[in-house]
């Protein structure tokens, strides 16, 4: 079967579980005309359905083929990526002044999630140039700015993002790859990187590389590592296309998923170096690398979401066409669909539920972000860039974890048959699997939310989203709509939970942080699931609200029952974990190295 974008599921998640429609009221949007969010989404399905979701088994089957240097990708993608990019999907949420269409980064999440949901390899591509794109904007000069800006933005040109070497994986202090001053201003690179997405490809004429590197007397560790922008073709004064760059696909990896996703070793220096720009200051390049990485983050969480859609859409349909075994009750010969039996009812509930949990998580952190740069009252952006910061690592990992598990279940659901390639539910397990490991593992954001986002000011961003999920559980249970079944309590019980671990873990980030470290993982999935549950129950309020203009209200109450009453329900066991597991896991040396 082929990909529908769930634009009615999209809408209700991006204008109230996550907030735009408020936000925009509020005047953090200026003059951002929000009846367009449908007609941009439409579309985009349209394109995503005709043009990108056939290419996706096309893709798996063939991969790409690295050829003198140069990467071949698979039948089609080029032609898929120029007219993608023709139709100004690429410059969704570009500046206006380099001519991007300005719309909120809220929409191009949502653009996002469809691009991956059809064809996530493919979508791989320009969530890397987004990056690429936020990086040479926020630090670019302008004489950078000027020649390299507007080609990203439109898409003419793709966008890299390097950062690791074969010592150094995600200790980034680690790496070699030296830069030399040359007399003219650039810089001489050298150095070697390894898993770089579209590295090398047919797609466009050139691509521009961002390339962490250090120069000869530079500091120690991630003090000492400064940005480059390095184009694979240098560019001539008058705009056009000039000389080959030192800088060279010298390997492409073979790899569990992916397939049409180059994956290449990048090789520079063979031919003297190659040339490349300084983007901001020297040996503060890892201020502009999060630049990039933070807005790739939401893109991987966005992956994870789309990929989840695309199995559930695909478990669903067969479920609804394969026959065995009779229903409860029912008498005769024959066979019922399989969906009818209660066990592939649970496994399609969990799928949906955990799906729209990641979702409406990513367009959250979407729209703190948007109202980050946008509000015009600066108290409202500084509590807002908080915002942004502390749900984006909720965001990459808890929907890269869902989409692993979602993927795993509609494999389940086709039973024997998922486990052979003929379906394609093997190929979204596959591709799924990188989503938790690539742009900083799903351990690491789990660290960086203990350490960072939760202790920042005292926990303030902390509390202050605990108190906004409190006021969705008081409006449940006041509403005193039997359908919502336990939703209430069992979200009060998972907010319980997660004050009573963040308090704990507070206290113990400074006095005992292995304590602390131990829990880190129990802890983002606690955080994740009492957070979705709650905004699952607020979309099913505003459902309601809405009546029919929502479609089926009722449906979204009952996705919300389900997964209170399954998913959040498990926030004391959680809690638990993290609070008493810390001396087991500290001593787990007796175990792994006896």
């Amino acid at each position: 079967m082929t990909y529908r974008a769930p634009i009615n599921d999209m809408l209700l998640a991006l204008n109230h579980g996550a907030g735009l429609e408020a936000a925009v009221k509020a005047g953090h949007y200026g003059d951002f005309d929000a009846d367009i969010t449908a007609a941009v989404l439409e579309e985009a399905g349209k394109f995503a359905s005709d043009v990108l979701a056939p290419l996706n088994r096309v893709g798996d089957e063939h991969g790409i083929k690295l050829e003198a240097d140069k990467v071949i990708t698979a039948p089609g993608w080029p032609d898929a990526y120029q007219r993608w990019s023709a139709a100004g999907w690429n410059a969704v949420s570009g500046p206006e002044a380099f001519g991007g269409q300005g719309l909120p980064l809220a929409i191009n999440a949502a653009c996002t999630e469809i691009w991956s949901a059809s064809n996530i390899a493919f979508g791989l591509c320009p969530l890397l140039t987004l990056s690429a794109i936020e990086a040479l904007d926020a630090h670019g000069s302008a004489e950078l700015k000027k020649i390299y800006l507007e080609k990203l933005i439109s898409g003419e040109w793709t966008g890299t993002m390097q950062l690791t070497e074969p010592q150094a994986g995600s200790d980034v202090g680690a790496l070699r790859t030296r830069a030399e001053r040359a007399p003219d201003g650039s810089y001489r690179i050298k150095g070697t990187k390894i898993f770089i997405t579209y590295g090398d490809h047919d797609m466009t004429d050139n691509i521009v590389h961002f390339v962490l590197a250090r120069l000869p007397d530079a500091p120690a560790g991630t003090k000492g590592i400064s940005l480059f922008l390095i184009p694979k073709l240098l560019v001539n004064a008058d705009g056009s296309l000039g000389l080959r760059n030192d800088i060279y696909a010298s390997g492409v990896e073979h790899k569990l998923g992916m397939h049409a996703s180059p994956t290449c070793t990048m090789t520079m220096g063979d031919k003297g170096g190659a040339i490349g720009y300084l983007i901001g200051e020297e040996n503060k390049g890892m201020q502009c690398m999060f630049t990039m990485m933070n807005q790739a983050r939401l893109g991987v969480g966005l992956e994870g979401v789309g990929i989840a859609d695309r199995a559930y859409q695909q478990a669903l349909a067969f479920a609804q066409e394969r026959r065995q075994g009779r229903a409860v009750g029912k008498a005769g010969d024959g066979s019922d669909p399989i969906i009818v039996h209660p066990d592939v009812k649970r496994m399609l509930m969990q799928m949906r539920a955990l799906t729209a949990a990641a979702r409406t998580i990513c367009y959250a952190t979407a729209v703190a972000l948007d109202i980050s740069v946008r509000a015009k009252d600066a108290k409202v952006r500084s509590e807002a860039a908080a915002r942004g910061a502390l749900l984006t690592p909720i965001a990459k990992a808890f929907s890269t974890d869902i989409g692993n598990e979602v993927a795993s279940l509609g494999v389940q659901v086709h039973g024997g048959m998922g486990f052979v390639e003929e379906t394609g539910a093997a190929q979204h397990l596959r591709d799924a699997r990188i989503t938790p490991i690539y742009e900083g593992t799903n351990g690491i954001q789990s660290i960086d939310l203990v350490t960072r986002k939760l202790a920042a000011n005292g926990g303030a961003s902390v509390w202050g989203l605990l108190g906004e999920l409190t006021s969705i559980v008081k409006r449940v249970e006041a509403s005193n709509n039997p359908a919502f079944g336990t939703t209430g309590p069992k979200l009060r019980d998972a907010l319980a939970s997660l004050e009573r671990t963040s308090k704990w873990l507070l206290e113990r980030v400074t006095s005992a942080p292995n304590d602390a470290l131990a829990g880190a993982t129990p802890y983002l999935r606690l955080f994740g699931s009492t957070l979705g549950g709650c905004m699952l129950a607020n979309e099913a309020l505003a459902a309601r609200d809405l009546g029919e203009g929502a479609g089926d209200p009722a449906r979204y109450v009952t996705l919300a029952r389900f997964f209170a009453e399954n998913i959040s329900v498990q926030a004391p066991s959680l809690e638990r974990a993290v609070i008493d597991s810390a001396e087991a896991v500290n001593g787990a040396d007796a175990v792994l190295l006896a």
